[in-house]
């Protein structure tokens, strides 16, 4: 990881679209469900161009390396609207002559051949979908409208468009056996996927799942289980080419997600749309910003040392860890960073190898520890 960049440009965009077909039971993103032909929907496609444009007049859309559209749902904006978006990003970041990373997030049930032939064309390269799990029990479980058969038909439509498809796995779900875990992860590897993220569920307060649970009718998650399912992704894709470059994500070589690394490489991003998230740093240190209906609120502010602590702990959030060039460079701000790196190394968490600390397997499994630690050691004391 390289030493903190001090300029203020965006290397990053996001855009995020809060409209759903119908909001998962597991969910609690800023989303909510909508008709297709909701007006609402129109208004805030508008709104996403407006300030698209304004921002391109401030010459913030120049320095980015890589685009996002999440959600939410972005492909059930549907084509015309989406045709919208892409064109003003196409225009105003010239994707003709500097073609980027450009990601449209998408659910299986709204992605069609005619969309993606559409919107590969206006600078959509990559692909990222909501599958979840090849298993039709699992899906109906989480509340996803989609099959294990409609996934697997996106997922070739996807390939027929664009040379990145991404997918999105759940394990630790109550109820989803080894098998069915281990299914969805050869199901996807068969497919032909280059890049999966896996993800263990999370209960979430203030969802259907939350109230189950409760309520007595749903167990809740076993952290045992979701630890076992992620090493099972962990051995199968690993043995079929796959790397694990950060700790949720595997990809083959090249088909790493930029914009993912944009965040764990602590670049600055702008966020827009409603429920997005900004981030502006400079030698000053770090703050994030809020987007809400017609306003920006600043959420998190650090300090020069929070940010390097800050650095650090998203840095061991990846397979490449920290350079030693980096610890030399954090520890002149945050003194304590290497002492903590060495104990969490005694700990068995991570390994100092070639120059660099990095993730263990156990490190892997008890992120948590190396992150708090890390996040801790812009303070004064600190507890392991």
């Amino acid at each position: 990881m390289n030493a903190p960049d001090v300029s203020d440009a965006y290397q990053a965009l996001y855009i995020h679209v809060p409209f759903c077909a119908k909001r998962c039971a597991y969910c609690d993103f800023k989303t909510r469900a909508s008709a297709p032909d909701n007006p609402a929907m129109d208004t805030y496609t508008q709104t996403l161009i407006d300030a698209l444009y304004q921002h391109a007049k401030r010459g913030e859309l120049d320095t980015l390396k890589t685009i996002y559209v999440g959600g939410g749902t972005p492909s059930y904006l549907g084509l015309e609207r989406l045709v919208r978006v892409f064109d003003a990003l196409f225009d105003l970041c010239d994707l003709k002559h500097h073609p980027l990373e450009c990601t449209l997030e998408a659910n299986p049930e709204s992605l069609t051949d005619q969309l993606l032939q559409v919107l590969s064309s206006r600078g959509v390269t990559r692909v990222s979908l909501g599958v979840q799990s090849f298993d039709d029990t699992i899906l109906s479980l989480l509340g996803r409208i989609h099959t294990a058969r409609r996934a697997q038909d996106a997922i070739c439509i996807a390939q027929r468009s664009v040379s990145k498809v991404s997918i999105d796995l759940m394990c630790g779900i109550p109820g989803q056996s080894d098998e069915s875990f281990s299914h969805s992860v050869q199901r996807a590897i068969d497919l032909g996927i280059t890049h999966i993220s896996v993800y263990p569920l999370s209960i979430e307060d203030n969802t259907p799942f939350a109230m189950r649970v409760a309520q007595g009718r749903m167990p809740d998650v076993d952290d045992d289980v979701a630890a076992r399912h992620m090493l099972i992704a962990e051995a199968l894709l690993t043995e079929n080419g796959f790397h694990r470059y950060e700790v949720a994500s595997y990809a083959q070589r090249g088909f790493e997600c930029e914009h993912n690394c944009a965040y764990w490489t602590s670049r600055s991003y702008l966020g827009l749309g409603e429920g997005s998230v900004s981030m502006q740093q400079g030698s000053w240190g770090r703050k994030r910003f809020l987007q809400k209906a017609n306003d920006r609120v600043c959420i998190d502010s650090l300090t020069l040392a929070e940010r390097y602590a800050e650095d650090a702990m998203l840095g061991m959030r990846m397979s490449c860890g920290l350079s030693d060039a980096f610890v030399q460079e954090a520890c002149s701000v945050v003194p304590r960073v290497r002492a903590i790196l060495d104990e969490l190394a005694e700990r068995g968490l991570c390994a100092h190898v070639n120059g660099r600390f990095v993730p263990t397997e156990r490190g892997w499994l008890c992120g948590n520890e190396i992150f708090s630690a890390l996040l801790d050691s812009s303070t004064p004391y600190n507890a392991l």
